[in-house]
């Protein structure tokens, strides 16, 4: 067998072992003859994963594939990750196995493909017929079924919590919720064989993971797993094929209705007991203890886990809204009458969803939105074969799955509004809560979701509540680091006129996670001494700790400490651990790190493996990489030329013409993390260095300076910055050839609109197109400052649109607001006049593509007279 096996090679499989009838005979077409699968869902196109990726080579997951698209929401290890929201809306109700949600508690169990068919588990506790059965036997002597079922994490949506007060849980987007068709076996039907004794009450389940505490395991009633509407099964095929590693491969346990830790994966025993599990797992892991307890109470009490009422099984009832995306702009001149709204929804233990309201003022009122419930097309379907199994939902009246809903609500209207609120209710009226109920894991966070409006001129900017992981963003975010109280009832807001609540002060104080008196200053040759799994050194907050005693009890497993031995893990450590691992800190505490080691390591950023084999491209989309601060060159009292040395002098920084990437840096005072992006204007084959060109916004009586630019500023020369890219919807191919957003399109003439340092990704296209002397496109470039000094590159545009071969496909115009005596090019903004007589739409031909970049205020006014020119929306892109 491959890897991965395809529908029909695990048919195939099942045939050869007898448990399959030969394939259905063929009509006169040639196409076999089955039952109409009606108009259900399948499965969305599917690319699976072949590449290792770079963080994860380094790790016991070095034999996994992965998507680089998956948001990592606990560093490089152990993977737990939720897929862009957005991306994953966008697949619809089925969600490919690689853009599917995942949490792991450590690594992933490696199967060989000549094991699987003797995968083997077992049966036994309190039953009269012990079972030992393999992957082989479970196909050959059980009934097969197919189903649609949904799986949610617990802690979907915890980021949330972790912004009013941090939590023992990482933190979770809205995207820790994925739905695909399972084939296996009813779990009910391998019991029975077994036959349960009279004092059986609970199944206990146990996976191949093997963690600091033993192989995960938990725990279900066994009263559910005999309900045929519980629809537990054994499951071996998702979406088709065989499982994934990251989703169980070859066997795992699927728990309809249920949080998604109750779902084994790697499933290698079930024990039949008359008690709950006694796992380390299913005892300290989900579970709502009540929200007066707190970290410090839950750590010095183990009573309160072990209380029964507080573990979770059944979903609570959720929703979540997709689009408006967050950040999403909305011009409302010339926007459409509505605006549709839409996201999803789920209920919990097989209980449908009845009711999506939306609410634009606040929840004063609200109106119903429209719902599509996909799960009910495959009960249309009836009884029939799919993917070698029996897909039959006409009796089952449970719910498994979540529910798309959308609502179109008039622009007008949101042009008043401040928010967008959403709340589901299922069958039995549960309905979800405005307020937070916030506890110690942060676990089944589900109250009205809330995304923001803010009003800039003509648009309307979106916002939601937070990012995953350590992404920045959301209104939580913006609230918090304003001093609102989120939990004041308002979401910490202002309303009606009145102040909000003064922010309640936590009852934790800071936690203190150094040793008093300790005053040992440790260099940066003693930290790389110890950057290994033998006695593995970290930095937290210029801090060193010693890893080496908690290796074997860390929750997360030795990994995910000898992942950061030798390097800062300060941003992922204080965001996703709780008051008390910070409090066990001291007793690892080593000392601290030096000035030099500190300016060295930039408070302890990973270096660059000398040992590594070099690669030939610098860039990589989802890891940081670094390089070296080589010159600055001074082009205006504001504007400076970066010069960075690449890993090796023959690497390529590896950006496609039209893109950019992102650079991150510290803030000089505070440390926080500065994320920008930027084009280089570098040729795009210059090895071993890149160029970026950069416009310093220093302080001002006004204004605060930019962030970027100032740190960028007081860089010194063989400090280091890391990179990450290339990103972009647009691509230059060369010869009118171009993409955006994947899509292919031929361009004959660009028009580029540009202002101040917004020259940059025009310049590179520019260039590109005027290098080539086979390259006909025609290009107009229309670049606004305040003084001539302001114009950037302008000596290279020049001397491309002086050159001979360029006169026929090279437009070159500059306007200044502030021009001296004696300027000879054009005056004022750019803006109606001036587009309207050099870039009208009616003077372009069809295949025509305009370019801007600017300042927010310039974009958005050009994009305005654009509009009103001819121009559509489809022929205009934004760098």
């Amino acid at each position: 067998m491959s890897a991965i096996m395809t529908e029909e090679e695990h048919k195939h499989l099942r045939r050869v072992e007898g448990d399959l009838p030969p394939t259905p005979p063929e009509t006169e077409d040639g196409e076999a003859s089955c039952p109409d699968p009606a108009d259900y869902p399948l499965p969305p196109p599917t690319s699976i994963p072949t590449k290792v990726l770079d963080p994860d080579k380094k790790t016991p997951d070095h034999h996994v594939p992965r998507d680089p698209r998956l948001i990592r929401l606990t560093g490089v290890h152990p993977f737990n990750v939720e897929a862009p929201l957005s991306d994953l809306y966008n697949e619809g109700f089925l969600t490919s196995p690689e853009l599917f949600y995942v949490r792991n508690h450590g690594a992933v169990p490696e199967v060989k493909d000549e094991d699987i068919p003797d995968w083997e588990f077992t049966v036994e506790g309190l039953v009269e017929n012990p079972l030992k059965l393999t992957l082989r036997e479970l196909l050959a002597e059980y009934d097969q079924i197919t189903c649609p079922i949904t799986l949610v994490c617990a802690g979907n949506r915890r980021k949330e919590q972790n912004q009013v007060r941090k939590t023992k849980g990482f933190s979770w987007g809205a995207a820790g919720v994925s739905t695909a068709l399972f084939t296996g076996v009813v779990m009910a039907d391998v019991l029975k064989r077994a036959k349960p004794t009279k004092r059986a009450r609970y199944v206990c389940m146990e996976g191949a993971d093997k963690l600091p505490n033993g192989y995960y395991g938990t725990s279900v009633k066994l009263n559910w797993v005999m309900d045929p509407e519980r629809g537990m099964m054994l499951a071996h095929m998702m979406n088709g094929e065989m499982l994934r590693p990251d989703h169980g491969k070859p066997l795992r346990v699927v728990i309809p209705g249920q949080i998604g830790g109750r779902s084994v994966k790697w499933l290698k025993k079930i024990t039949i007991t008359d008690v709950p599990s006694d796992n380390w797992y299913h005892i300290y892991d989900n579970r709502v203890l009540p929200t007066s307890v707190s970290p410090e109470e839950s750590a010095n009490n183990p009573a309160w886990w072990r209380d029964e009422r507080y573990a979770i099984y059944d979903l609570s009832t959720n929703s979540a809204i997709a689009y408006p995306a967050h950040e999403e702009q909305l011009c409302v001149v010339g926007a459409p009458e509505n605006y549709r709204v839409k996201g999803y929804a789920y209920g919990g233990g097989g209980r449908r969803v009845t009711r999506v309201e939306v609410s634009i003022d606040k929840g004063k009122t609200w109106r119903l939105g429209k719902i599509d419930y996909a799960e009910d097309r495959y009960r249309e379907a009836g009884e029939h074969q799919l993917f070698g199994a029996t897909l039959d939902m006409t009796w089952r009246e449970s719910s498994f799955c979540w529910c798309f809903w959308n609502i179109d609500v008039p622009v007008a209207e949101l042009k008043d509004a401040k928010d967008i609120l959403v709340r589901a209710m299922d069958e039995s009226m549960n309905v979800q809560p405005r307020d937070m109920y916030w506890s110690v894991l942060g676990m089944m966070n589900n109250p009205w979701y809330r995304i923001t409006i803010s009003h800039e001129n003509d648009y309307l900017r979106f916002e939601h509540p937070t990012q995953p992981a350590l992404m920045p963003g959301g209104w939580m975010e913006r609230v918090k680091n304003a001093g609102g109280n989120l939990m004041n009832g308002y979401w910490g807001e202002k309303i009606d006129g009145e102040d909000a609540e003064q922010p309640v002060k936590e009852a934790a104080t800071e936690v203190g996670m150094t040793k008093d008196g300790l005053d040992r200053p440790v260099t940066i040759d003693e930290l790389r001494k110890h950057d290994s799994e033998k006695e593995p050194w970290f930095v937290v907050n210029g801090e060193v700790y010693d890893g080496t005693p908690f290796l074997n009890e860390h929750p997360g497993g030795a990994q995910s400490i000898v992942s950061a031995a030798g390097m800062d893990s300060s941003d992922e450590f204080m965001a996703i651990h709780s008051e008390t691992a910070k409090a066990m800190m001291k007793t690892y505490h080593i000392g601290s790190l030096n000035e030099a080691a500190r300016a060295i390591l930039g408070e302890g950023e990973v270096q660059p493996d000398p040992n590594a084999a070099p690669r030939p491209t610098f860039l990589d989309p989802r890891s940081w990489s670094r390089a070296t601060l080589h010159s600055k060159t001074t082009v205006s009292w504001d504007t400076r030329i970066f010069t960075f040395k690449l890993e090796h002098e023959d690497q390529i920084l590896g950006l496609p013409t039209g893109q950019h990437l992102m650079i991150r840096l510290r803030d000089p005072v505070t440390r926080e993390a500065i994320i920008r992006s930027y084009t280089p204007i570098s040729q795009t084959c210059k090895k071993g260095y890149l160029d970026v060109l950069v416009k310093v916004y220093f302080d001002t009586k006004e204004r605060k300076g930019g962030k970027m630019t100032k740190a960028m500023d007081a860089l010194p020369i063989g400090h280091f910055a890391d990179f990450k890219g290339p990103i972009g919807k647009f691509e230059y191919l060369g010869r009118g050839r171009c993409t955006v957003n994947g899509a292919e399109r031929f361009v004959r003439q660009f028009v580029m609109i540009c202002g101040g340092s917004g020259i940059t990704p025009i310049y590179q296209v520019f260039r590109a197109i005027m290098q080539d002397a086979a390259d006909k496109t025609k290009c107009v470039v229309l670049n606004g400052n305040r003084l001539v000094e302001d114009i950037l590159c302008k000596e290279d545009l020049d001397r491309f649109a002086a050159d001979p071969g360029n006169e026929q496909k090279c437009k070159l115009l500059y306007t200044l607001t502030q021009a001296p005596e004696g300027w000879k090019g054009l005056k004022g903004r750019i803006a109606g006049p001036l587009l309207g007589e050099h870039a009208h739409r009616e003077n372009f031909k069809t295949d025509a593509l305009v370019l801007i970049c600017g300042p927010e205020a310039l974009e958005k006014s050009v994009h305005l007279a654009l509009k009103e020119q001819g121009w559509p929306d489809s022929d205009v892109l934004f760098f």
